[in-house]
């Protein structure tokens, strides 16, 4: 007899998460991961992962296992998370390749100490370098690959190096010919082509898997996750005149009844998923913030009573989405929403 699905009762998120029954198997994730594995297998090396459930994406240091977000395993779990963090992680087949490509980027680093050695050493920097949350990439650098959104390369030596080893691990990628004009990237993917040609046939070092916070042991509920996850973001002043200006010449011309027209905050509410992805891909600006950044824009023009004709939706849609790229733009680069 099959066990209940806890997710056909109504009070699902506030349930321990390791009472959700959430598993690998049976899911979305398990064909992806077998597509996976015929890819690592190809590669030749003898390092082979373990994957399980955690609260996010990652490999303990020194490990061979491949933490997998819960949330991807149901897509109640993954809805939720796309309202509270503004965007999924491993979205769709494509995505969740790109994800474990990285992932065993750092499984590969780790097994076989490649951070130890002189040349990786001065191609990525030291391993030792401290690990910050917060950084502030330089879209479009010359020296790194772009790979995960947000020019995640940037962030550290160890996220550098599994951000090279996803670009030349990507099937059908010819990443010589995408790179040829940005000799520093280039030098460090000829690394790891060389790197992992000597590779192969040889035993790995490290053949640990131990976990970290795997979902059979989360005592905390998908609510209690997501409460302490929400940090505060800083949200610029001054943006009403600004938006007054978006909308105001989006209706300058327009002689139809304002009574038809389409509310602003409307407009923001509805493009704030796809908005938010796409700012973070191509700037770095992290989703929470931008979330909130267009949540405050869209409350602002409804107390403002914004609205635009809706003939103009394309218009108003660049535009806003223009405003916002500076906005985080800004914000990446400086720290601030107004420099």
């Amino acid at each position: 007899m099959s066990s209940p699905d806890p997710f056909r009762e109504s009070n699902w998120s506030a349930a321990p998460i390791r009472d959700l029954g959430l598993t690998i198997e049976g899911t979305r994730l398990e064909p992806v991961l077998a597509e996976f594995e015929r890819e690592r297998e190809q590669l030749g090396l003898r390092v082979k992962p373990r994957y399980y459930l955690s609260t996010d994406w990652g490999v303990v240091t020194d490990t061979v296992a491949i933490a997998i977000p819960f949330y991807l395993a149901r897509p109640e779990l993954s809805e939720l998370h796309a309202q509270q963090m503004g965007m999924i992680e491993g979205e769709g087949r494509r995505a969740l390749l790109g994800y474990l490509r990285h992932e065993f980027g750092h499984v590969v680093n780790y097994a076989y100490k490649l951070y130890d050695e002189g040349e990786w050493v001065r191609l990525f920097g030291p391993i030792t370098k401290p690990y910050l949350e917060e950084y502030h990439p330089a879209p479009f650098s010359r020296r790194f690959v772009r790979h995960l959104p947000g020019w995640y390369a940037q962030k550290h030596p160890d996220e550098d190096w599994a951000e090279t080893f996803a670009v030349w691990m990507t099937p059908g990628l010819d990443w010589r010919a995408d790179y040829a004009e940005l000799s520093t990237a280039l030098a460090k993917l000829e690394y790891c082509d060389r790197t992992l040609g000597a590779l192969r046939e040889r035993e790995p070092l490290v053949t640990a898997v131990e976990t970290e916070e795997p979902v059979e042991s989360l005592t905390l509920s998908v609510e209690e996750l997501y409460k302490g996850a929400q940090q505060p973001t800083e949200i610029p002043r001054g943006l009403d005149g600004a938006l007054r200006a978006i909308f105001d010449e989006l209706g300058a011309d327009d002689a139809s009844s304002r009574e038809l027209w389409r509310p602003a905050a409307e407009l923001l509410r509805d493009i704030e998923r796809p908005l938010v992805a796409c700012v973070f891909r191509w700037t770095g600006h992290f989703p929470e913030r931008t979330r909130l950044l267009v949540r405050r824009l869209a409350a602002r023009c409804e107390e403002l009573d914004l609205s635009y004709p809706p003939e103009r939706r394309s218009d108003a849609q660049m535009a806003i989405t223009t405003f916002v790229t500076t906005l985080a733009m800004n914000f990446v680069a400086s720290g601030d929403y107004e420099p």
